[in-house]
């Protein structure tokens, strides 16, 4: 039973250190569940820190993340997680449809009378990303988008409550940009809590409901009708950003993205 009473995540007084060097630095922010979130700040940010530290994958030396009001050890069967591609090794020795099959095992193991039944959600999960006919093609074979596609297929077969993404979007073609918005905005209509890494602030407003703007601080986070402003960019990003010019409206933020 996930309890709706409390935040999907909440980040409480967070901060990360390498080597002594703060990475990260008193962060503090809440997501309410069913909301579309970038997380958005230059390089060197702490953007893909900060998702660690959400996932349990780096210890903070200071502070805690919650999902839904538990530490993530607690609440891991609710989290998929998507790596940056350039974190994977794509010339390890599997098809798409073996590593969709990775997130539809997850957590029973691959001796299991369930097999045949994961297989299917697994091809399931393929056929919505559009990768059906890719499946049996090794992964190193596939473009950098289809591969892209396939990991996303992996993250939506574990039928997670929180879904968490590290540049998604990141050197990818207009069509697999196309479709990725489009499952998750699918995802944030079905309830589930999306966290996006994203570099591309252009398409904030066009893409994200809730945005967090980090540079080893947060600088600003909520709806981004309220908070994706001139003033907090700046901030943000010291002065070196190429402003949006256009203005936006909530409205604009749920049309389908064609």
């Amino acid at each position: 039973m996930i309890p709706r009473d409390v935040p999907a995540i909440d980040v409480t007084h967070v901060t990360v250190a390498y080597r002594e060097k703060p990475v990260l630095w008193n962060v503090d922010f809440t997501v309410p569940a069913g909301v579309l979130l970038a997380i958005v700040g230059p390089n060197g940010a702490g953007k893909t820190t900060l998702i660690k530290a959400i996932l349990g994958l780096v210890r903070p030396a200071a502070g805690q993340v919650l999902l839904y009001g538990k530490p993530y050890r607690e609440q891991r069967r609710l989290v998929a997680y998507v790596p940056q591609r350039g974190s994977v090794d794509w010339d390890f020795p599997t098809n798409a449809l073996d590593v969709v099959m990775m997130g539809a095992l997850w957590g029973i193991g691959l001796v299991s009378p369930a097999w045949s039944r994961e297989r299917d959600m697994a091809l399931e999960a393929l056929d919505k990303v559009k990768m059906t006919d890719f499946a049996e093609r090794q992964i190193s074979q596939l473009s950098g988008g289809q591969q892209q596609r396939v990991f996303l297929a992996r993250a939506l077969v574990q039928d997670a409550e929180i879904y968490v993404m590290d540049e998604p979007f990141q050197g990818v073609d207009a069509t697999t940009e196309r479709a990725i918005i489009t499952l998750l905005r699918e995802l944030r209509a079905q309830g589930k809590t999306v966290v996006v890494v994203h570099h591309d602030l252009s398409t904030v407003p066009a893409y994200f409901d809730w945005v967090t703007l980090l540079n080893v601080e947060r600088i600003a986070h909520g709806p981004v009708a309220d908070v994706f402003t001139e003033q907090h960019l700046r901030r943000t990003y010291g002065g070196n950003i190429a402003l949006l010019t256009q203005p936006f409206h909530a409205e604009e933020r749920s049309q389908p993205y064609v």
